[in-house]
């Protein structure tokens, strides 16, 4: 690269639809520093599925419905633009982009995972036309692999043959300050939250569990879709606690949600870096959690914003104590942590290392 001359970066995502990566990689490209970064967003899918502001960043979409048949299209693009680094998102477009590194020996292809792999339940078997069927060893060619949390790079590390020196943690960004919750004690019901897919990865149904035994009178909101919906709901059935439930299987409006709800529950087996859980702290909504691997760990300091808990006999305890909690502490414990300047100079800093082949490796 030439001195003076910004650094060009794709970002090769599926699609811009709602979801945690999308979120995360259109900001950082749509938010990058301009004096410094050429960004461009290679989108396989299609313009209508845009879920986030990608205003002032040129973005290509492929029109393609998967990252496989796009493969071809995407090597025509790195060609044609010759940028100087490639950033992909999500387990098979990283795996995708290590298979055709080889092909560009001066650009450098950085991934970010989205999840601890390892431990995802109810995963569908990789196909053997998928490029996720290469894993173990799907991340080779990756000059670098963003994890989202420390338990993600340490299971990248162990379990998927990446080198220590190889992976980078950077946690995900508050790209945006609502309004903060008024600090109020709420008399009588409580009101519950969780946002999250409908799977059993979520942990919904020993939510319910926990919540049947609750001695006070409560309302749990749901917002999410997925393949477990009925057996979820049916569960509530079962345990005759269904009329207190209000189910929203989509919303825009998320932040006013976590506002008119006392406490965010997380019933997650595993999570990479939860987004909801943060986006509840930043409202000021504090949040009770499972012990888990993943990032929310990393995000809750108990009796702050919230509790991390190791069973559910503790999540009911939780649930019953009086505590009054201030919004403006619950926000601020996050903030000065995951603040969008401090995670997208992280980001900055990891770009123009990998130039400079500097020795960037693992965070402890």
């Amino acid at each position: 690269m030439k001195p003076n001359q910004k650094t060009k970066i794709l970002f090769v995502l599926p699609s811009l639809v709602p979801g945690g990566a999308e979120r995360v990689i259109s900001f950082v490209a749509n938010n990058i520093d301009r004096d410094i970064f050429d960004p461009v967003l290679v989108i396989a899918g299609f313009n209508k599925d845009n879920a986030y502001d990608v205003s002032k960043t040129n973005t290509i979409y492929l029109k393609k419905s998967r990252i496989l048949t796009a493969i071809p299209f995407i090597i025509t693009t790195i060609s044609r633009l010759k940028p100087d680094i490639v950033v992909s998102s999500i387990s098979h477009v990283n795996t995708a982009m290590s298979i055709i590194s080889p092909l560009f020996r001066k650009t450098k292809f950085i991934g970010r995972e989205s999840t601890v792999l390892s431990k995802r339940k109810n995963e569908k078997k990789p196909r053997k036309w998928s490029p996720a069927y290469f894993l173990p060893d799907g991340f080779k060619n990756l000059d670098k692999l963003i994890c989202q949390s420390q338990d993600m790079a340490e299971d990248m590390i162990k379990n998927y043959n990446v080198p220590k020196e190889k992976t980078f943690v950077i946690n995900n960004p508050i790209s945006s300050l609502p309004i903060i919750k008024k600090n109020r004690q709420r008399i009588g019901q409580k009101r519950f939250i969780t946002v999250g897919r409908l799977t059993e990865v979520k942990g919904y149904e020993r939510i319910l569990e926990i919540l049947s035994k609750l001695k006070t009178p409560f309302i749990y909101t749901i917002i999410g879709n997925g393949n477990l919906k009925e057996q979820i709901f049916n569960k509530a059935k079962e345990l005759e606690i269904e009329k207190k439930i209000i189910h929203i299987e989509f919303s825009n409006e998320l932040n006013k949600h976590f506002s008119e709800n006392d406490i965010f529950l997380q019933g997650s087996y595993v999570e990479g870096f939860p987004n909801a859980v943060l986006e509840s702290c930043v409202v000021g909504t504090p949040v009770i959690a499972f012990n888990a691997p993943g990032g929310t760990k990393e995000i809750i300091t108990n009796g702050v914003n919230g509790y991390i808990v190791e069973n559910e006999q503790e999540f009911l305890e939780k649930l019953n104590e009086e505590k009054v909690w201030d919004p403006k502490i619950v926000r601020e414990s996050v903030y000065k942590k995951f603040n969008s300047d401090k995670i997208l100079k992280e980001y900055e800093d990891l770009f123009i290392g990998v130039l400079k082949n500097n020795s960037l490796s693992f965070k402890h």
